[in-house]
């Protein structure tokens, strides 16, 4: 019993190594081993933490069906070069916190009343970074900071996105669709782990990706 329960620990540690090394992934040998492995089980515990098995992802880690996203009209495929591709966009077209502040409290009194405003992000489903509406009640929710699928995986994929639209290889139209349909099922096609490595992606760099608002 005891040994079984140090090889289980023993392989968990392995797996969230793997987890927060990208350059790493590679080389790890989980897939060479047997299904019902303690190594395989591993692997897929880190997978439903990061919200690849979407049947253990709970109703509020997507919005609501009042908010199906909201696009800015005034970018197009055809300019995103001159809009969001630009250096500091989001940052700039982004509402200020005077007027995100209000509506997050508003919505915190609604959904949420006597929980901590610092448990949730008011984020703009199809983020201003790939063209969404930088104000519009339509793409604005409160997202869970905490827990499986969380505000940091969708800021993930929003960079993810951000980049691939920019480099001209997702239409822009795409990436909307996809991260206002069902964004956990965009994260597992888009913000696999090699593109987060190929990007090098940093937590740092959610206000480029311009999803969230604090």
């Amino acid at each position: 019993m005891r040994a079984t329960a140090l090889l289980g620990g023993l392989a968990f540690v392995a797996v969230a190594a793997w987890w927060n090394h990208p350059q790493d992934r590679k080389s790890f040998g989980c897939s060479d081993l047997a299904p019902g492995s303690v190594c395989a089980a591993g692997t897929g515990l880190v997978q439903t933490i990061h919200g690849a098995d979407s049947a253990f992802i709970t109703p509020d880690r997507l919005p609501p069906k009042g908010v199906p996203g909201a696009i800015d009209p005034a970018v197009t495929q055809e300019n995103i070069d001159r809009t969001i591709c630009r250096p500091g966009y989001a940052r700039s077209a982004r509402p200020a916190y005077a007027i995100t502040g209000r509506y997050k409290r508003r919505l915190m009194d609604q959904q949420h009343p006597g929980q901590s405003k610092a448990d949730y992000e008011l984020d703009h489903l199809i983020p201003i970074s790939i063209g969404g509406a930088p104000f519009n009640e339509k793409d604005l929710w409160l997202q869970p900071r905490n827990g499986r699928a969380n505000a940091k995986d969708k800021n993930d994929l929003a960079y993810v996105l951000w980049r691939l639209v920019c480099r001209h290889e997702v239409p822009l139209a795409t990436a909307q669709k996809a991260i206002s349909e069902n964004w956990i099922a965009a994260y597992q096609t888009y913000a696999t782990p090699q593109n987060i490595a190929k990007y090098h992606f940093r937590h740092g760099n959610e206000v480029v990706a311009g999803s969230s608002t604090k």
